[in-house]
């Protein structure tokens, strides 16, 4: 919950102070990081897991990608592509087939070299409709990996990915992919320790104890060494990770900061390095600080309202559309969002890679209530009511009542709220048991594909129940065949155009990143993606505010 208005007084004089030390007698953990080489990173909630082939969320993600490595990886300064446990990759003229060549250096945190073969059981098993995997499609550039995915295909050895040798990984594409070598650094095309996942039962299954801190092996810069539910995750750096000697960080500590007004707290006491968001009462109180450690930056994402349209009454278009019509999301932004994101009328972020989204609506208070009355409500007369679900945070709570409110003084209609603690919000979402849940999107690759391919038939992250031949044929088949970015961007133009006439989800605004970070924090860059690589981030115990 928000601090008091006395506390909002006190930030800039006292505990706001640039040094950021503890409140009190002692060394704050920041210091001793500083000195110790341990950054101290709030991370949102508490995980789901660390499977990187069944976790979806941001949290989850962080810590993956620590213990995890990709074929390539992501510069955070660039966002190019950069060599991870493939040392290079060769892309035919056609641009179907990439070969990787994996470093010979490669090694399983137990010391198991790492090979192809690595990678072939395991793009099988992130594959298997039996994992239950939502990012599966990650992997449909590859010929015949949709079909085995939903079960049309039975014999994996036809999908296009095989071990030429021990260090060679050839990838046989269904089209040129231009966004390819990008997935390679989403933790769903991880591999993952056949042997651990196998002692703890069989491949597909999920949440066993492989991936407990006695028991997981990975591959990345950093291992698990600590694991207390609700309180820490602690990893250490990695003796057998082939580029260890460029990783400055001794470890990182984890933190689950659900509640973002303690995470705030916690930071101006010095026991973080590092917040996942910021208070949204804070954002002025920052901003006006001289040498701020408030970093605001675009960020390629949506906020967005998820409609179930298989239940009533969102069932009709018309309703839909309404309340997306009722919006005002200039207001939004400029009073509960303190201007720190920017309006969205689509799904996929303005300008992603010189994308432009169509623009079909603003706020129209009369059309809204003409297309409610259309529905048979006229007024709100008749409305059976609706529900809105959202995961635990103070910041999606104030969005939902400003809406909540926005619909009540526009259509003269309820609309309940329900918080939930991030697991059982997962849950819910992704067994589509609500009428209206609160989604982010952040994208996986820098392309509006990534944002488009949520809504196709069955896909794992659609979540709607919307389902359009026409959207599937212009997403999977003629863009991916489209002979010039021009010419793949106006079939995403008419894509996007029929969905968001469809409305299954409402757009609520652009993302920005909005962190605290602690000055002593080097080489942690703001990026269009907030991509965490920990490979290159080191503090500076020699920061002068650290004594």
């Amino acid at each position: 919950m928000s601090l008091r208005r006395t506390a909002l007084k006190l930030l800039p004089t006292l505990c706001l102070c640039v040094t950021l030390v503890a409140c009190g007698s002692g060394e704050s953990r920041v210091v001793q990081g500083n000195r110790n080489g341990i950054l101290h990173y709030g991370n949102g909630t508490e995980p789901q897991g660390l499977d990187p082939h069944i976790v979806t969320g941001l949290p989850e993600s962080h810590i993956v990608r620590a213990l995890f490595e990709g074929l390539a990886v992501k510069n955070p300064f660039t966002l190019e592509p950069e060599p991870g446990v493939a040392q290079s990759w060769d892309i035919s003229e056609d641009g179907r087939t990439v070969t990787f060549h994996l470093n010979p250096q490669a090694r399983w945190s137990n010391g198991d070299t790492m090979t192809a073969h690595d990678y072939v059981w395991s793009w099988q098993r992130a594959l298997n409709p039996a994992m239950g995997n939502q990012y599966a499609y990650m992997l449909y550039p590859i010929e015949n990996a949709e079909a085995f995915a939903t079960g049309k295909l039975q014999d994996f050895a036809e999908v296009g990915v095989k071990a030429l040798d021990k260090h060679t990984l050839q990838v046989q594409l269904v089209t040129a992919t231009p966004y390819f070598i990008q997935l390679m650094d989403h933790y769903s095309t991880f591999a993952v320790h056949r042997p651990t996942i196998e002692k703890f039962g069989q491949a597909t299954d999920r949440f066993t104890p492989w991936t407990r801190v006695e028991n997981i092996v990975g591959n990345g810069a950093f291992t698990l060494k600590e694991w207390k539910l609700n309180r820490r995750i602690r990893v250490e750096k990695s003796g057998t990770y082939w580029d260890r000697d460029r990783v400055k960080l001794n470890g990182v500590v984890f933190y689950p900061t659900e509640n973002i007004s303690s995470e705030e707290r916690m930071f101006r006491v010095g026991q973080l390095h590092y917040t996942q968001t910021i208070p949204l009462d804070k954002i002025p109180v920052y901003r006006a600080m001289e040498n701020s450690p408030y970093v605001n930056a675009p960020y390629l994402g949506t906020y967005y309202y998820l409609l179930n349209i298989n239940e009533a009454p969102l069932q009709d278009v018309r309703v839909r559309r309404a309340l997306s019509l009722a919006i005002d999301r200039e207001r939004l932004n400029n009073t509960v969002l303190h201007a720190a994101n920017v309006p969205a009328y689509g799904i996929t972020p303005p300008g992603t890679l010189g994308y432009q989204p169509p623009k079909l609506f603003g706020h129209d208070v009369a059309a809204a209530r003409q297309l409610l009355a259309e529905a048979g409500f006229p007024d709100g007369e008749g409305w059976p009511g609706l529900e809105l679900t959202y995961n635990t945070s103070e910041s999606h709570r104030k969005i939902a009542v400003a809406l909540q409110q926005m619909w009540k003084d526009a259509l003269n209609i309820e609309v309940t709220l329900s918080n939930q603690e991030w697991k059982v919000y997962l849950d819910s979402v992704d067994q589509m048991n609500f009428q209206m849940a609160r989604r982010g999107w952040i994208g996986d690759y820098v392309d509006p594909n990534n944002f488009l391919d949520l809504f196709l038939c069955d896909g794992g992250n659609n979540n709607t129940g919307f389902c359009d031949p026409q959207y599937d044929d212009m997403i999977t088949r003629q863009a991916p065949r489209a002979k010039s970015r021009e010419e793949r961007y106006a079939i995403f133009y008419a894509a996007e155009t029929l969905l968001m006439e469809q409305m299954p989800f409402i757009p609520i605004y652009t993302y920005t990143s909005n962190h605290l970070i602690h000055p002593s924090v080097r080489d942690m860059p703001s990026n269009l993606m907030d991509s965490l690589n920990l490979k290159y981030v080191w503090l500076d115990q020699n920061w002068e505010g650290a004594q």
